[in-house]
């Protein structure tokens, strides 16, 4: 019988006594399992995008400075002068090993198979017909570093590694010049190309520019009035009297022209390669010259940053591979300006309907479901709808409505800066649609609110009120559009971007932006160098330069936005934004 008055603590103890209790808990109930499996997917992935920063950023950064040349003699007797380019260890063929020594055959299979080559960069391509030369490092018989071998880097042929045996001024030859009286020389010779440039841009192609104007005028005269109207035979009349007049201009400007070529063409330096070979090379046409051997390191950090001076500043040449990337960083800085200037209004005006003006229903989230769709649609895709909408439909009506003079050649017809930026604003508007809408959506309602019971009309609580608390969060959608706008390069290969572009987008003759011209990128510019050149080894380093620069233009546009953004949530620091 059970004791009533017994403490229940008692019976407690009693009733449990022949069960023991497990006070221990699961460990995935715990979630430790999943914080370490997510602090290590975190960790692996700054590790990656730390790697793939560091490698860009080793190889942009050593790209420019300068390499010693080695002067390479294998056992056959065979010479070359170069860089030395990379080092790699490969399995040689059976031809390969047939052609070896038995000791070089013995070295061989010793190593299970493989041997190890240097890649050299020995330039002379007009006298070798290639750039680059492999050596197994089992065939050299020895390397040297001769201090009187000179690296020239030229507007055409790619660079020349040798020695100068003499320089002409104007038929008096020097043998033997110090490097010096070639840099004096070479510094003239790029005024004298200066001036022959000047000449053929400036003053020529204006005249040229102004004759073709003038015809344009007179077809347009001819497409408004008709031919036989007294109107159009006085434009055409006073257009041939300003052509005659051009034309004669233009011919003396020719003369000229040739003089100073001819005279140019008496300034040269007589190179000699490794093996002996001559070229008679104008100074004009020689961009830099050194000594590699024979530097002190500040003339090496001279050199260094006299190359990142014309990489930055200068145009391309050998096919993008060597020069400048000016006109790239004018055309990225231009397209991505003007895709944020068409994007963001874009964007937060749809933000706006939706979240503060529309009803909300099935037909709202519809077109939700339409914006978060696009934003995974392939980039290529819009850009075969910007190509054919924009440049054909929209811009063929343009050249219709009013370029009729210039048809059949397109004016906006094709593909141009404009085409571009608005391909590529429809292609990141989801991005500052999303964005906008989290941010409106952030604004306390209470702000509405007390807006609304002030007097303040539903406008008025947008513009003074929700706008300004949720602009930071449109910013971050606004720098999300930027960076995907500026690295893309699939839609821009159909409207607008080409290999060389002749004439920039912006520059200073009226009306300075010029919306319907073509014009570089550094994205495509990497593409084609980095694929389309005719050599691969050659067009690595810039590849790895131009990527660099690329990602230090988005991260300073990114900086100066998140700077805005920042001061922006200073302003409202009460607000979730």
């Amino acid at each position: 019988m059970t004791d009533l008055t017994a403490p229940k603590s008692a019976t407690v103890s009693r009733a449990g006594a022949g069960r023991a209790r497990n006070y221990a808990t699961d460990l995935a109930a715990r979630g430790e399992p999943m914080v370490w499996a997510m602090g290590g997917s975190l960790a692996i992935g700054l590790l990656m995008i730390v790697g793939i920063l560091g490698l860009i950023a080793w190889m942009g950064f050593t790209t420019f400075w300068p390499q010693p040349v080695a002067v390479v003699t294998a056992k056959d007797g065979k010479v070359i002068a170069g860089e030395v380019f990379r080092d790699e260890t490969y399995k040689p063929s059976d031809d390969q090993l047939k052609a070896m020594t038995p000791e070089q055959q013995a070295v061989v299979e010793g190593a299970q198979g493989y041997a190890e080559r240097t890649l050299y960069r020995v330039g002379n391509y007009d006298l070798y017909g290639e750039d680059f030369q492999w050596r197994n490092v089992l065939d050299i018989a020895s390397t040297e570093y001769p201090a009187d071998f000179f690296y020239l880097e030229r507007l055409e042929w790619g660079v020349f590694i040798g020695r100068v045996t003499s320089m002409t001024l104007a038929g008096a030859e020097t043998a033997a010049p110090s490097i010096d009286a070639l840099n004096e020389a070479i510094s003239a010779g790029h005024d004298r190309r200066a001036e022959i440039s000047r000449l053929k841009t400036d003053e020529i192609g204006h005249n040229s520019e102004k004759i073709e104007e003038l015809r344009l005028d007179v077809k347009s005269a001819t497409l408004s009035y008709g031919a036989n109207d007294e109107r159009t035979r006085k434009i055409q009349a006073e257009a041939a009297e300003k052509t005659r007049i051009l034309e004669e201009e233009s011919a003396k400007l020719n003369v000229h022209l040739a003089e100073l070529q001819a005279e140019d063409a008496k300034y040269f330096a007589t190179l000699t390669d490794v093996g002996g070979q001559t070229k008679q090379q104008p100074l004009s046409s020689i961009v830099r010259l050194y000594k590699p051997n024979d530097m002190s390191f500040f003339e090496k950090l001279g050199t260094y940053f006299g190359r990142w001076g014309e990489f930055i500043f200068a145009e391309p040449r050998e096919a993008n591979t060597e020069g400048g990337v000016w006109p790239a960083i004018v055309g990225t800085l231009a397209m991505t300006v003007l895709l944020s200037l068409l994007v963001a209004p874009f964007g937060v005006m749809t933000a706006l309907y939706l979240r503060e003006y529309a009803k909300q229903g099935r037909l709202v989230s519809f077109v939700r479901i339409c914006v978060n769709n696009l934003a995974g649609v392939p980039s290529i895709v819009y850009g075969v709808f910007g190509l054919g909408f924009f440049c054909y439909v929209l811009g063929g009506t343009i050249d219709q409505l009013f370029f009729p003079e210039k048809l059949p050649s397109p004016t906006f017809g094709t593909g141009g800066v404009l085409w571009a930026a608005l391909t590529l604003a429809l292609l990141t508007v989801p991005v500052v649609i999303v964005a906008t809408e989290e941010a409106l959506a952030a604004v306390p309602r209470s702000m509405r609110e007390g807006s609304l019971a002030c007097g303040a009309s539903k406008w008025q609580t947008i513009r003074w009120i929700v706008l300004p608390r949720a602009m930071p969060g449109i910013m971050t959608g606004l720098i999300l559009a930027m960076a995907r706008g500026a690295g893309e390069v699939a839609p821009l290969m159909l409207v607008g971007v080409v290999k060389l572009a002749p004439e920039l987008p912006i520059d200073f003759s009226f009306p300075f932006v010029h919306l319907d011209r073509s014009f570089m990128h550094l994205g495509f510019h990497i593409y084609d160098v980095g694929f389309q050149s005719r050599n691969a080894e050659a067009g690595r380093p810039m590849v790895y330069v131009t990527t660099l620069l690329l990602i230090a233009i988005i991260l300073l546009m990114n900086a100066a936005a998140i700077n805005i953004r920042s001061r922006l949530k200073r302003r409202f620091a009460g607000s979730q934004f």
